[in-house]
Formats: structure tokens, sequence, C-alpha cells
């Protein structure tokens, strides 16, 4: 009896003893590339980008109507050459602050990929702003999804 107390002891140790790799694998395998609060569609959607000139297409298109030779200074992040960039439009929301500035996890199921963001309060009707947020973000390049969906944590 007193041996199995002591195996049990120590497998229940070993197990309490070995980190948990999930979160931060999957903190690697996710990266928010682009946020902006403005620019997008009206309509929630997704786009694979596949090439670094759609990639910085997409985020100069964001500007809207600029003058000729007044082109604002775009500092572009650098274009991941391993993984699938996707650029997720939000929709159109008619109050608060729906930028997304963390993605905690990234993961398949049933060809969905959710992206599971932090929840945030988004101010109310004090803010009377309609808003076209937009983000482009990159997972790993051996993700198959037909569509995409937020989720929301805390």
């Amino acid at each position: 009896m007193k041996r199995l107390l002591i195996l049990c002891t120590a497998i229940l140790m070993s197990c309490a003893a070995t980190p948990s790799q999930k979160s931060s694998g999957m903190q690697e395998s996710s990266e928010l590339l682009v946020s902006e609060a403005q620019g997008g569609p009206d309509e929630a959607g997704f786009k694979i980008i596949k090439n670094e000139q759609e990639f910085r297409n997409v985020i100069k298109g964001s500007f809207g109507l600029i003058e000729v030779n007044k082109e604002p200074a775009i500092n572009y992040p650098k274009f991941p050459k391993n993984k699938k960039v996707i650029v997720y439009h939000m929709g159109m929301f008619r109050s608060g602050s729906h930028r997304i500035n963390t993605i905690k996890n990234t993961f398949v199921k049933n060809n969905i990929l959710y992206v599971e963001v932090p929840e945030t309060s988004s101010g109310g009707m004090e803010i009377q702003v309609i808003s076209n947020p937009w983000f482009i973000f990159a997972v790993p390049s051996d993700y198959q999804f037909t569509s995409v969906e937020l989720k929301y944590s805390k």
C-alpha cells in the first residue's frame, strides 16, 4: 500500500512539473501584422494575401483618397515568407472602438480558422462614430480553412 501511494505521488509530481506548451506554441504560430480602426468594407470577410505586392496594396489602399504627390510615409511591416497572411475585415460598427491589438490564439476546427482576441469594452453609446476596422495577421502555412471567425475571450 505504501509503495502504491509513493508511485501515485511520483506520477502526480511529474505531471505537475511538466510545462504547458500549447499557449507558447500558439503565441509563436500567429502574428498580428497590421491593425486599423478605419478603411475596411461594410461587410465582414477575409482574403488570403499571396505576395508582398498585394500586402503593400492592401495597406496602402486603407488610407482612402489621397492627393497626388502627398502620399503619407508608410512603414510597412515585414511580409512573412513562411506563413499564410490574411486580411480580415470586421465589417461596420456604429459605436465604440473595435480595433484588434492582440491575437491570443489561433486554431482550425471543421475548416474554420478561429482567431481568439481579447474582449474589450467598446465604450458604449457615447462614441457615435461609424468605423470599419480591419487587421492583417499571419498563421502557419499548413493551416487549411474555408472561413475565419473571431472568438472573443476575457
